[in-house]
C-alpha cells in the first residue's frame, strides 16, 4: 500500500474502529438535528443546498460506498430511488448508514478493498472516508439548524486534517486536473501535528512533517483542530483560523481544495 504520494507510516492518525463508530455517532447526529430544523432550511456558504439535499448526499454516498466495495469497481451514476417527506429522507440515510457499518464491521480495516485511492485499497479506507464525509455534512446540517457545530475529539480532527490534505489535495487535485496558478508552500499546524502543503504548477503534493520549517512554508495555518479540520473543508471563515506570513498562498490553498472536493464528497 506504498506510492510516491504516500508516506511511509500509517494510513491514518487514529484506530480504525473509532472511525467505524465515528461513521454511526456522526449519522445519529446528523439525522437528530435534521429532524429538528426543517428539510427546506438552507446551508450557508453552500447555495441551494437544502438541509434535506445534504441528509440525501450522504445516503446516496453510503449507497455509493456500498456498491464499490461489493463489485469491486466505481458504480455507475447512482440513481436515487424516489423518496417523499422529511421521515423517509431520514430515513433513506439512516438505512444506508447502518448497512453501511454492518458491511465494514464484518471485515478488518487491513483486508484488501477496493478503492479510488490506489495508496490505500483497505476496509479501513472506507471507514475513514465514510466517517469525515458524515461529520462535515453533519456540520452542514447544524449550521442550517443555526446551532454550533458539536465538537469533535482533537485526534479525530487531525486524521480530517490529514485525509484532506494528504488524499483530496495530494492526490484528487492530480485527478482533476487542478494546478496552483503559483508556487509556494503552506504548513498547517493542529493537535499537536503538522504538514507541509507544497503549492505547484505541476502536481501539487501535501505530507506529514514533525514541525513546520518557516523557511520551507510561505505561510501557516494554526488554531483549535475542528476548526483547522472545517477550514480546510471550506466551512468556517479565515477569522477561524491564525495565519501568519503569505496571505496569498494560504488563500490559494484553500481555494485549489474548494476545486478539489466534490459536493457529494464520497
Amino acid at each position: 500500500m506504498t506510492s510516491n504520494h504516500w508516506p511511509s507510516m500509517r494510513p491514518t492518525l487514529i484506530d480504525y474502529g473509532r472511525l467505524l463508530d465515528g461513521i454511526t455517532l456522526e449519522g445519529e447526529l446528523l439525522a437528530q438535528f435534521a429532524a429538528s430544523a426543517g428539510p427546506d432550511l438552507e446551508v450557508p456558504g453552500r447555495p441551494g443546498i437544502t438541509v434535506a439535499d445534504t441528509v440525501l448526499l450522504t445516503g446516496t454516498a453510503y449507497r455509493r460506498a456500498l456498491a464499490w466495495i461489493r463489485h469491486g469497481e466505481q458504480p455507475d451514476e447512482w440513481q436515487r430511488p424516489p423518496v417523499e417527506g422529511a421521515g423517509d429522507v431520514i430515513a433513506f440515510h439512516t438505512d444506508g448508514r447502518r448497512e453501511l457499518v454492518a458491511e465494514l464491521s464484518a471485515h478488518r480495516p487491513d483486508e484488501p478493498c477496493a478503492t479510488w485511492w490506489p495508496a490505500h485499497r483497505t476496509y479501513g479506507f472506507w471507514r475513514r472516508r465514510m466517517a469525515h464525509e458524515t461529520a462535515v455534512h453533519r456540520v452542514d446540517v447544524q449550521a442550517a439548524a443555526g446551532v454550533a457545530p458539536t465538537p469533535v475529539d482533537p485526534d479525530f480532527a487531525a486524521d480530517g486534517i490529514d485525509e484532506t490534505l494528504l488524499l483530496w489535495f495530494g492526490h484528487q487535485m492530480a485527478e482533476r486536473n487542478v494546478t496552483a496558478t503559483e508556487s509556494g508552500a503552506v504548513g498547517v499546524e493542529a493537535a499537536g501535528r503538522a504538514w507541509l502543503a507544497i503549492l505547484s504548477r505541476a502536481r501539487s503534493s501535501a505530507r506529514r512533517a514533525p514541525a513546520v520549517d518557516a523557511r520551507a512554508a510561505d505561510a501557516l495555518v494554526t488554531g483549535d483542530p475542528m476548526n483547522v479540520y472545517l477550514w480546510l473543508w471550506g466551512r468556517v471563515p479565515d477569522q477561524a483560523v491564525d495565519t501568519t506570513g503569505d496571505f496569498e498562498a494560504s488563500a490559494q490553498l484553500w481555494g485549489l481544495l474548494r476545486l478539489a472536493t466534490p459536493t457529494t464528497i464520497v
